[in-house]
């Protein structure tokens, strides 16, 4: 249960001073539902001000003026603005709005009287010129105009200084609390208390007081990494405390390991091992198997489930789309039943006779292993002894729908584990971020017989000659994907059109080609991806809906037309969409620039360098770091998209090293007191459920 000191945080923000029915909406849209979101809604500029005269202002600058109001011009016609001129004694300062009530203006600006004026300074015909004044006081009440305010996100009819008032009301209902961070580790940092840190954050003294590396922020983000490491780690160890099947290797694992048409790679070998240690160990395994494309995570993932299905119990791997499902089936089953272990596909495609044999064989336990899609975790599926749950691209899926899949177990033998996958290789920092609660095998290397991709990098107006290698290659009996970023023209954007490119290459190939789509159906969408999997179409023009989740091991070309707007991570997932069987494969990056290589006009900086890091090397795991580097403090790998979870305060990128500290702080604490009993601990929870770190978050999606 919540602890009741954060009540008033989590209260309804309707109760807030100045929250009515027009401003609830508003702010529940920009800030979120509770007093404890307008807290943390940070500023995200400042005004700062000083104080001048009109001989001295500098244009650009937001200052304050001391004037004379000497009369207003009131518009003659519409569209003309309203001007009140004002002077002081070293010249005049033009007072300007475009629209607005004259009458309230009059009010505000008497003629003859004395007002202190702030705006930003512009200058026309030599003169000081204001539009729309931002405050405007007597004499008596300057001090209420700040010499630094901040600015808040706002939105049409929720101004950024009514945000402000309703930041420092949450302000003052945030409770004082128990330190919860080490003493001799904010000693260290130089960090203040963590009150004195919101405190700082909604009183910045100026531009450098929003960077993520002022000391007060610094506080803040650790604070939330903190709090999440936290709740990583007890997940994890509530995991570990779970007893679960004992399984171990046998005749069916050392069958399917002589079936497999090559050898392990070392670190195909090195996790299985690390797998089988965790299944050996009567503690529910909860483990991500991290590889390159074309690494060979099925073969290790396929060894574990014979090892279930082997020890008398039974396992399941779920893919997320039919075509990768049956694809998973076709190259498995044979191998597996060929071991002794029955093998049976469940889709949501199932014509009714199937489903009902397949769900009878998985309940009586006749069949060992069961691959599928989502219908693996419906309500009417029962498995018999289901020991081990494997999940193909795991970020496909969310935390409850893994949860549904492990439900399926057999109370009386235990927990089900878990063994996740992922084609997408990330930098060791951010796995603690989106895999912090699961153990992490990673495979470095390809198996062989893998050839390698070239891959060239090449302007847009050299397209026309791309498209005639291409016709070239196909009639020679080459596949190709040709992906686009957009489905259909915008008048907002020069990309590209899938649709259009799919009809100019069919013209000029003389073929049917192939096109997939996020916005045509399901059913199909796959039908034609399967088509082209099945060599019935030799060229599909796609947009990234084949990033993941395809293998054509015919297909031997990809071409990306404005790879320069795509990320560093997908141009390497998108190009491991071949160099998949044993012919040598390409990969031809179009970009917008004019001349011939990846320092061509039109691209910039880090643009150019994503180009060159691809054309470099097919290094999954050296990419990411690059990735990982060039991205630097802006958007941290796209964290909404990647299902990272959605920080207020810390950025993973350019808090890199608290992150590493905050994880190691988390399984220090866990290790002395691991109920969280200590005054810290107690502390502790408070923190985390101030941060609302829960299961449904994504923390480890």
């Amino acid at each position: 249960m919540r602890p009741q000191i954060l009540f008033p945080l989590f209260a309804d923000v309707d109760g807030l001073k100045g929250v009515g029915p027009r401003t609830l909406p508003l702010i529940q849209k920009l800030a979120g539902p509770l007093v404890r979101d307008v807290l943390f809604l940070s500023p995200v500029g400042v005004i700062t001000r000083r104080r001048t005269n009109a001989a001295d202002a500098v244009e650009g600058e937001v200052a304050v003026f001391d004037v004379v109001v000497d009369r207003m011009i009131a518009p003659g016609k519409p569209g003309v603005p309203l001007k009140v001129r004002a002077s002081d004694e070293t010249g005049f300062v033009h007072l300007i709005w475009f629209g607005g009530s004259p009458q309230h203006i009059d009010r505000q600006l008497p003629r003859g009287e004395r007002r202190l004026v702030s705006g930003k300074v512009e200058r026309f015909n030599g003169e000081v010129q204001i539009v729309h004044p931002d405050w405007i006081v007597p004499l008596d009440k300057g001090e209420e105009i700040p010499a630094v305010e901040p600015v808040y996100p706002a939105t049409a009819g929720l101004t950024s200084r009514n945000v402000r008032k309703l930041a420092l009301g949450a302000l003052a209902a945030a409770p004082e609390l128990d330190e919860w961070q080490d003493a001799a580790w904010l000693t260290k940092q130089q960090w203040p208390g963590w009150r004195t840190a919101l405190e700082a954050l909604h009183a910045p003294t100026g531009e450098a007081d929003l960077s993520p590396d002022a000391a007060p922020r610094q506080r803040l983000a650790y604070d939330e990494l903190f709090a999440h490491q936290m709740a990583l780690a007890r997940r994890k160890r509530a995991r570990q405390v779970t007893p679960a099947p004992i399984v171990a290797p046998g005749e069916a694992s050392d069958a399917l390991l002589t079936a497999l048409p090559f050898s392990l790679t070392g670190a195909q070998a090195q996790a299985i091992a690390e797998i089988r240690r965790d299944l050996a160990s009567g503690e529910q395994m909860g483990r991500l198997l991290q590889g390159d494309v074309g690494s060979g995570k099925t073969a290790v993932a396929a060894l574990a489930m014979a090892d279930a299905a082997g020890s008398g119990f039974q396992a399941a791997l779920m893919a997320p789309t039919e075509i990768l499902a049956r694809q998973h089936f076709q190259r498995l089953s044979p191998m597996l039943e060929a071991a002794g272990l029955p093998t049976i596909l469940l889709t949501g495609r199932d014509t009714p006779a199937e489903r009902r044999d397949r769900l009878a064989a998985l309940a009586s336990g006749e069949a060992k292993v069961a691959i599928g899609t989502h219908a693996l975790f419906q309500d009417a599926v029962r498995f018999d002894r289901l020991a081990l749950a494997v999940i193909d691209e795991q970020h496909r899926f969310g935390v409850n729908e893994r949860a549904r899949l492990q439900a399926k177990g057999d109370p009386r033998t235990g927990g089900v584990h878990l063994l996740t996958m992922s084609a997408t290789p990330i930098p060791r920092t951010l796995e603690l971020t989106q895999y912090g609660e699961l153990e992490v095998s990673r495979l470095t290397e390809k198996p062989p017989g893998r050839t390698s991709i070239s891959t060239a990098v090449l302007p847009l107006a050299r397209i026309g000659e791309v498209a005639q290698r291409l016709k070239a290659a196909v009639e020679g009996g080459a596949q190709a994907y040709w992906i686009c970023p957009l489905v259909a023209e915008s008048e907002a954007s020069d990309l590209a059109a899938a649709e259009e490119r799919a009809r100019d290459l069919s013209r000029i190939l003389n073929i049917e080609v192939g096109l997939a789509h996020g916005q045509m159906p399901g059913a199909q969408r796959e039908a034609v991806m399967a088509d082209f999997a099945d060599g019935r179409i030799s060229v599909l023009v796609a947009t990234t809906v084949v990033e993941v989740g395809v293998d054509v091991p015919n297909a031997t070309i990809m071409v990306i037309e404005h790879a320069d707007r795509f990320g560093l991570a997908q141009l390497h997932q998108l190009r491991g969409r071949v160099g998949r069987g044993a012919k040598s494969s390409a990969c031809i990056l179009l970009y917008g620039g004019q001349d011939g290589g990846p320092s061509g006009k039109g691209l910039g900086d880090t643009a150019r360098e994503r180009l060159e890091t691809l054309r470099r090397t097919e290094d999954g795991f050296e990419i990411a770091e690059e990735d990982f580097r060039l991205r630097g403090g802006g958007d941290p790998l796209g964290l909404k998209q990647s299902g990272f979870p959605a920080y207020r305060f810390a950025d993973p990128i350019r808090h890199r090293s608290l992150l590493l500290a905050a994880a190691d702080d988390a399984r220090l604490v866990l290790n002395r007191d691991p109920d969280l009993t200590t005054a810290r601990g107690e502390a502790i929870r408070v923190l985390e459920a101030l941060f609302d770190w829960k299961a449904d978050r994504r923390g480890a999606d």
